[in-house]
């Protein structure tokens, strides 16, 4: 049973990734000392390079994780930034003019509110929507 397949597996895609965990790996490796054939034992060298694809795997892991947060915070301190500007919005294909007015970070990604020119409210606009900030 080779412990290589089972780690590819399990990175293939980032919530893959986070399913697996240390005490899965020891799991994996337990099961392969107790199903190796004893006339051909596998090397140490091959136990001590899977452990570091694995350690490798999970600094992966955790490095997406931080990366994610920071464009989190990157983009919540980019739309504080944008409170009482102007701001252009693709609303559907339609592009509306008006004051950032509100700013709601709750939901984990910062949602504007702005203020047209006709004192209307347009809620929930994302940074993706912005096209032109004055």
């Amino acid at each position: 049973m080779a412990i290589t397949s089972s780690a590819a597996i399990g990175a293939g895609t980032a919530s893959q990734s986070s399913n697996i965990s240390i005490q899965d790996f020891l799991k994996i490796l337990t099961a392969q000392l107790n199903n190796q054939d004893p006339l051909k034992p596998v090397d140490n060298e091959e136990f001590v390079a899977q452990i570091a694809q694995f350690a490798t795997l999970e600094q992966s892991r955790q490095l997406n994780v931080k990366i994610d947060n920071l464009l989190g915070v990157q983009s919540s301190l980019q739309s504080v930034g944008m409170l009482g500007r102007t701001v252009d919005v693709n609303l559907n294909g339609i592009l509306v003019s008006g004051r950032v007015t509100a700013l709601d970070l709750s939901s984990g990604s910062p949602m504007m509110t702005i203020t047209t020119a006709s004192n209307a409210f347009q809620n929930n606009i994302s940074l993706s929507q912005v096209v032109n900030i004055r």
